[in-house]
């Protein structure tokens, strides 16, 4: 099983593509040995009015799989998914985990002999992102050739034997998964603070400009314990949207989710209709929250339960430094180091 890591606009996912026969090389060529199946985005071939039990066989059949192969494991991927009560029903009134769950246990029930895979294990709840990742370990024990490409270093240096890194579309390094991991983390800390996003006429919103600072405009990523972390969203909307809100996802340089947060979370009766124009959101985060360390940004624009609007995972990076030592230093490595009330009594 081969991990592949890099950052953002690195080239994993045109490599995947390429690999997947999705998109044609510019140049050179590549040479495949064995059937292969992709599961690049989870989901897709789903149609709202088909029942579950419907969705599974168009879906398997879009993924490479035969009739009879369906047939055979159909049991076996319902229960995977954990939604055999609503198997009968139409995926239209899914909630979106519940997709998730059909989707996921319809790709990981494929048989080819490479399977390529692009970050298909942030989905679902926790108890079945751990069902997931328990269906790759079997898939990697089983001969079969797995190319898995994640910014979650704790998925990959648990499921992968070795690594690629991708710097700018070439390979930066390759090696044993512990030794590539270990020299990437040392590289993450050149933050990039800020990032912005080309507008796309196709969307009704789209996000524009995601940046991260602290107290000093210069920091450029870099904020110390004692100062709160800003992060500002610029968004245009296109036509008027009702429901809309803006979500916040932090998470540590293994790729642990550490915090999310919501622009309706200080004041549910906002209001949440977006006439066109362009907005901008802004979440603080309180000083002492957080402890020493880098971190991920990315934010999502969904209505609730319907649909997301845009996603920019990732899309930040800011390192939380000590700059204090001494009694401070206790808070290294440690996700929160958030300040709490104490009290002592004497007990004489």
């Amino acid at each position: 099983m081969l991990g592949i890591i890099g950052r953002n606009g690195a080239g994993k996912s045109t490599l995947l593509k390429i690999l997947s026969r999705i998109t044609d090389p510019t140049l050179g060529r590549v040479r495949m040995r064995g059937r292969v199946s992709s599961l690049l985005e989870v989901g897709t071939g789903f149609h709202p009015e088909l029942s579950g039990r419907d969705n599974v066989y168009l879906n398997a059949t879009i993924l490479g799989m035969r009739k009879v192969e369906i047939d055979r494991r159909f049991d076996e991927i319902v229960d995977f998914s954990g939604i055999e009560q609503f198997i009968d029903t139409p995926i239209k009134r899914y909630s979106s985990g519940m997709k998730v769950r059909l989707a996921f246990a319809v790709a990981a029930h494929l048989d080819p002999e490479i399977l390529i895979i692009d970050e298909v294990l942030a989905v679902g709840d926790t108890e079945f992102q751990k069902k997931c990742l328990g269906k790759m370990q079997d898939v990697t024990t089983s001969g079969r050739t797995v190319l898995f490409v994640s910014h979650n270093m704790a998925a990959v240096q648990s499921l992968c034997h070795t690594c690629l890194w991708l710097e700018q579309g070439t390979t930066h390094m390759a090696g044993p998964t512990s030794e590539v991991i270990s020299s990437y983390l040392q590289t993450a800390a050149m933050t990039n603070a800020r990032s912005t996003f080309a507008d796309d006429p196709q969307k009704s919103l789209c996000i524009r400009k995601i940046e991260v600072s602290g107290n000093r405009p210069e920091s450029n990523g870099l904020v110390d314990w004692t100062e709160p972390v800003t992060l500002t969203v610029e968004y245009s909307v296109r036509e008027r949207i009702s429901g809309a809100h803006v979500i916040a996802l932090v998470s540590n340089i293994e790729g642990v989710q550490v915090m999310a947060s919501s622009d309706c979370d200080a004041n549910p009766e906002q209001s949440s209709l977006r006439q066109p124009g362009r907005y901008c959101a802004t979440m603080r985060i309180p000083a002492r929250t957080l402890g020493p360390g880098l971190y991920y940004a990315g934010v999502s624009v969904v209505i609730p339960k319907k649909q997301r609007l845009d996603i920019r995972n990732n899309a930040v990076q800011f390192e939380i430094v000590d700059q204090h030592g001494g009694l401070f230093n206790y808070h290294q490595n440690r996700i929160l180091a958030m300040r709490l009330p104490w009290s002592t009594e004497s007990m004489d």
